[in-house]
Formats: structure tokens, C-alpha cells, sequence
């Protein structure tokens, strides 16, 4: 009697923990569910969405999802400038982390106050709101570029005593002889490192002297760079055989765009750069710039072009190209988000016309496409269409 009774307590004690285990196993699938790494499976009889997994952390699972949308206000918003900011946004509003505006006006000579107003307004009509940026401010501002000229040289600065910059006294002549002789003997045209390992005592007496200099980055010998971008896959540069030291700031102090693109994803605290692919070879120097730094690189998405009817570059050529020109011809902001949001994506169902909530929930960047998308207005007329009836 008492081995039965002991047999018995045994295979209770088992049945006990093998009960804790499968709560502790079905908890653990319903917190990835929620993160994105597990997806759904298909229902008998009932369609439910398949999504891909976001491969969203740029640290830990949990870490705030920080992204941006930084135009440069030269122009009208165009609509591949509208789907970027819109999959910043549906990855912000969907994990739950912040969308900040960042104004990369460094190009002063062709930006303008009326542009931004006008980008920061068709944002608006679309209701893309962002938590962090122009008009609503943040930690981490100030949010246009011409307004952190301190911290780009402050952070020059410190990449100079690093020793990962160092000053360079080429004249704009010079360069251009090195670069007519570069094309001549058929070579890649980079800067060859005249003031690479200079005599200090010998740019000591420039700097004293006042003469115009640059400050060049240093790239490492046999530096790579690679990322595994969520839409293209694993990308790696051979930086030294890609890029010669390039240039930091200006010999007028003006800084570069890829330093200023560097420094304020780093201080902003940015995760997930999501972006059009014609950046991708930006990715080079803003990762060398980050690695000096010592801040890690976040993760990056290079969505691919959208094309004109004809399989070019959308362009003005093809007709209207912009968010303004689209809202004033009386589109719906409901359809252009579904239209924008389906150019390069969607969510492995058959479902065409989305309301802004059904995207915002359905959205992954890891169901955007690398192919191109083809910009057709006779399917952006027949969702807007779909989208009055609703009305």
C-alpha cells in the first residue's frame, strides 16, 4: 500500500510539473506571438493574416522602437517620400515607439521654409503625427540640421582626438589634379591620403596659421561594413577598396551630409532606419562614422523605388507626383494610405483595400518587397473609389 501511495505521489508531482511546463511553453509562443518572431497559423475555414516576422530589435526585445522621417525641404513631399514616412510611422504606431520628423536642411542654398511647411502639412493631412520633431519639440533636438552646427563640431571634434579624423590642407586645385590623373590611368577616383599620416608639428603650424583646411574621416585598413538590411539581406562593403578618407566638414566648417545623418540617428537615439534604397550606399560612411563613435549601427530597411507607368523613376513627367497635388484633385487620405502602404507590401492575404487601423495592424517590414513598385493611377482611382462607398 505504501509503494502505491508513492508511485502515486510520483506521477502527480510529474503530472504537476509537466502541466507548469506546457502554461510556462504557451505563455513563451503568445510573447513572441506579440513581438512579431512567431506568426499565426492559417485557421480551418477562416482566413487570418500569415505575417512575416518584423525582425525589429535593434537590442533587446523590448527596447523602444525609435524612427524618423528626415526630408530635405527642397520641394514638394513627394509620393515616395509620403510611403517613407508612412512605413516609419505604421512601424512606430505598431510597436508602440516613437516617429520623430528630423529636417536635413544642411543644403541651405536650395532649402526653404515654405517646403518644410508644406512637407509638414501634407504629413498632417495624412495624419502621419510624429511624437518628436518641428512644432511639437523633444529630448533630442533641436530637429533641423542648420540648428546643430555645435554638436557636428563637437563631434568632429572628438573623432580628431580619437585619431579616427584628421585635418586636410589640399586645395580644391590639387584635388582636381589628383582627379583628372585618377581617371586617366583608369582608376577609382579617391582621395589618396596626402594628409593622412602628416608631421604633426608640420599641421600644427597650418592650424596656427589659419590656413583653409577639411577635417577627412580615417577609414581603418581592411575596414568592412556590413549589415543584414530587412529588405535587401546581408550587404558588406570593403570600405577601404570602396571609399578613400572622406571628408567630414568643409574647409568653411559647413559639415557633410552622411556625418550629420551619422551623428543625429546616434544622438537620437534612432533603431530602425527605414529608408529608400537610393541611401543604400550611404549606409558605408554612416556605419564608419558610428563604429568610430562607438555606437552601434541601428537596423536598417532600403525600401525599393516606385516607378512611372513606363518603368522609370517617378517623376514629374508622369503626372502628379506629390501628396498636395493628389489631395488638391480631391483623394481621399484614407486611400492614399492604403495605396501607399500596398506599393512594395503587403500582408500575404488577398485583401486590397485596408482601413488605416486594418494596415496599422497588419503592417510588417518584413513583407516589403525588394522589386520595385509600379506607381499605377488607374488602381489608385479604383481604391479611392472603393474608399467613397465606404464613406
Amino acid at each position: 500500500a505504501m509503494v502505491a501511495t508513492s508511485v502515486f505521489a510520483v506521477l502527480g508531482l510529474v503530472f504537476v510539473v509537466r502541466q507548469a511546463e506546457a502554461m510556462l511553453a504557451q505563455r513563451s509562443v503568445q510573447a513572441l506571438s506579440r513581438t512579431g518572431f512567431l506568426s499565426p497559423a492559417r485557421s480551418f475555414g477562416k482566413r487570418v493574416r500569415r505575417r512575416a516576422p518584423v525582425k525589429a530589435s535593434a537590442g533587446e526585445i523590448g527596447d523602444e522602437v525609435r524612427v524618423r522621417f528626415a526630408p530635405s525641404p527642397t520641394g514638394s513631399l513627394h509620393v515616395g517620400g509620403a510611403r517613407t514616412a508612412l512605413f516609419n510611422w505604421l512601424m512606430a504606431r505598431g510597436s508602440g515607439g516613437k516617429f520623430i520628423i528630423r529636417i536635413e536642411d544642411t543644403d541651405q542654398a536650395r532649402s526653404t521654409k515654405e517646403s518644410e511647411e508644406s512637407m509638414l502639412d501634407d504629413l498632417r493631412w495624412l495624419k502621419l503625427d510624429w511624437d518628436e520633431g518641428p512644432g511639437v519639440g523633444g529630448d533630442y533636438g533641436p530637429y533641423r540640421q542648420s540648428e546643430r552646427g555645435e554638436i557636428y563640431q563637437e563631434m568632429a571634434q572628438k573623432l580628431l582626438e580619437s585619431g579616427h579624423a584628421y585635418p586636410c590642407f589640399c586645395t580644391e586645385e590639387e584635388l582636381e589634379a589628383k582627379r583628372q590623373e585618377a581617371e586617366e590611368k583608369g582608376e577609382a577616383v579617391m582621395y589618396d591620403g596626402t594628409w593622412r599620416d602628416a608631421d604633426p608639428a608640420e599641421v600644427e603650424k597650418k592650424l596656427a596659421a589659419g590656413e583653409p583646411h577639411t577635417i577627412r574621416f580615417k577609414v581603418p585598413s581592411g575596414a568592412k561594413v556590413s549589415i543584414d538590411d530587412i529588405v535587401r539581406g546581408v550587404v558588406t562593403w570593403d570600405a577601404e577598396a570602396t571609399v578613400g578618407d572622406f571628408i567630414l566638414l568643409r574647409s568653411n566648417g559647413v559639415p557633410v551630409y552622411n556625418f550629420c545623418v551619422a551623428v543625429d540617428d546616434a544622438l537620437m537615439k534612432i533603431t530602425h532606419v527605414v529608408r529608400a534604397e537610393e541611401h543604400l550606399t550611404n549606409t558605408l560612411r554612416q556605419g564608419l562614422i558610428l563604429e568610430a563613435l562607438g555606437i552601434p549601427m541601428p537596423r536598417y530597411a532600403h525600401c525599393s523605388l516606385i516607378l512611372g507607368e513606363d518603368r522609370s523613376k517617378l517623376s514629374k513627367r508622369h503626372g502628379a507626383t506629390s501628396v498636395d497635388q493628389f489631395r488638391r484633385q480631391g483623394f481621399l487620405r484614407e486611400a492614399m494610405i492604403n495605396y501607399l502602404a500596398a506599393l512594395g507590401w503587403n500582408d500575404g492575404t488577398d485583401q486590397e483595400v485596408y482601413s488605416v487601423e486594418e494596415v496599422t495592424e497588419a503592417f510588417s517590414l518584413g513583407r516589403v518587397v525588394k522589386a520595385p513598385s509600379m506607381f499605377d493611377m488607374a488602381k489608385l482611382k479604383w481604391v479611392n473609389g472603393q474608399h467613397l462607398r465606404s464613406v
